[in-house]
This record gives C-alpha cells, sequence and structure tokens, in this order.
C-alpha cells in the first residue's frame, strides 16, 4: 500500500465511509455492530467472500475481490444471462446454508417501517399519494410468514461480482441475518427485471414472482427517506423512485 498514489472514496456519509487504498478497501463504521454482523456473516457464508486484511476497529480492511460488479441500480448491465445465473445459484448456496444468529426485523417491524416511510414520502411530496397507495399495498403482500433462511439481507446487484460467466464474491454482508429467501432475490434483481429469469433459472426452484415483486416495492419505499438524508442526491434522481412510478 505504500506505492498509492490515490485514495478513492467509495461511500461517505456521517454513518459509515469506505475507502479504495489500491487492491485494499477500508470500512469505516461508527456502529460496530454492523462490522461484527459482518465479519461473522462473511465466516459463515458458503459462497465467496472479500478476505479480510486487518481489523482495527472502527476500521475493517477487506481485500478487493476480482472481476467487476454484476451490474448498478439504474443503468443496464452489460453481465451475461449466465452471469446472471450464476449469481442465483451464489444466492441458493447461502440460503441452504445454516442459519446465522441475528433473527432480522420482525413483521410488525417491518410494518411499522412501511408505514412511516409511506407517510413521508407523501408528506414531503417525493411521490403521489395514488403511487405511494399503489405500491404499499403490493409491497403489504410481502409481510406473510416465512421459513427463514440465512439472507444476505443487501443484495443489491453492486454486491455481487462476477468474472465472466462464474461469480467471484459478494461484499457487504452488515445486515446479515435469517429473513425470507426472496427479499434477497428481490434485492438482486430490483431494476433489471428482464433478468429475474436468469436468477431464477440459477437459483433452481419455482419461487412466487408476485412476492418478489411486492419486495421490489417495499425496498423501495423503505429506502429512499434514507438516500435522501445521506447525500445521495434529490429523490426525483434515485432509480428506487423511477421503479415506485413504473409499478402503476
Amino acid at each position: 500500500m505504500g506505492d498509492v498514489e490515490e485514495v478513492e472514496v467509495v461511500v461517505a456519509h456521517n454513518e459509515r465511509a469506505t475507502l479504495r487504498v489500491g487492491d485494499v478497501f477500508l470500512k469505516i463504521d461508527a456502529d460496530q455492530t454492523r462490522a461484527d454482523v459482518e465479519v461473522e456473516a462473511m465466516a459463515m457464508a458458503p459462497i465467496p467472500t472479500p478476505e479480510i486484511v486487518w481489523r482495527n476497529p472502527p476500521v475493517l480492511a477487506l481485500a478487493a475481490l476480482p472481476g467487476t460488479a454484476l451490474g448498478h441500480l439504474g443503468e443496464p448491465s452489460t453481465a451475461s444471462p449466465a452471469a446472471w445465473a450464476a449469481a442465483g445459484a451464489a444466492t441458493r448456496t447461502l440460503h441452504d446454508a445454516p442459519l446465522p444468529p441475528s433473527p432480522g426485523p420482525s413483521l410488525d417491524e417491518l410494518a411499522s417501517r412501511l408505514a412511516d416511510e409511506c407517510e413521508w414520502l407523501v408528506a414531503n411530496d417525493v411521490l403521489p399519494a395514488d403511487v405511494v397507495t399503489r405500491n404499499r399495498r403490493l409491497a403489504e403482500t410481502a409481510l406473510r410468514p416465512w421459513t427463514p433462511v440465512f439472507i444476505h439481507g443487501d443484495l443489491q446487484v453492486d454486491h455481487v461480482f462476477v468474472a465472466g460467466d462464474e461469480v467471484t464474491g459478494v461484499v457487504d454482508w452488515s445486515e446479515a441475518s435469517q429473513g425470507d429467501a426472496l427479499f434477497d432475490l428481490a434485492t438482486l434483481t430490483l431494476g433489471h427485471k428482464e433478468h429475474l429469469g436468469d436468477v431464477v433459472a440459477g437459483y433452481g426452484t419455482d419461487v412466487d414472482r408476485d412476492l418478489i415483486h411486492a419486495w421490489w416495492s417495499l425496498r423501495c419505499l423503505t429506502n429512499v427517506r434514507w438516500l435522501a438524508e445521506h447525500g445521495y442526491g434529490s429523490p426525483d434522481e434515485f432509480p428506487e423512485v423511477a421503479v415506485l412510478r413504473s409499478r402503476l
């Protein structure tokens, strides 16, 4: 690292920051509980994860993964259908693994957050009331009992790395917990509905696509305020808002 000429800021807000220094990512988190969850989840996960180079709280140093991200929310993915299928297969491997210790949010907690976020979206004129109402009705169908599995919890397309048609690793495990398998599949395919069939094919079992659509709405409804309050720009420009508008 002594030969590095620059530091790349990957993420930076008042809760956490991620810097890239050469081939090492430095994750600085104000809440060490998240880092604890990440380290434990990576140790338990049966799929490739970044190597821990060192840890000195509040900093966690992780080696960069080979390959590139499967895609980016709001942009077309250049990855092959086979790469998307490989991501589905890796997700199934994770879901078949022994459960991690964190139970994840309860149905009541999810419902309460959904209600609060929908109220905020309307009160702040982020979206028309009819768009919020339609998506909330869809989102509420996801809130039903499920058999918990080991979920990544934030399996967005940027967090899955591929080289060619193979998954080289998955990053950002701080939200890992017990949860609904369909939440991971929905997060992975959010904004990339054209690849849902590839992911499901790789996953290797029938899934309820209507519930995946419901999780798309729920994730978007509950993410917009956080993004706006953490410096990610105007909500009008968020891909999540575009997804919500498209659901009518």
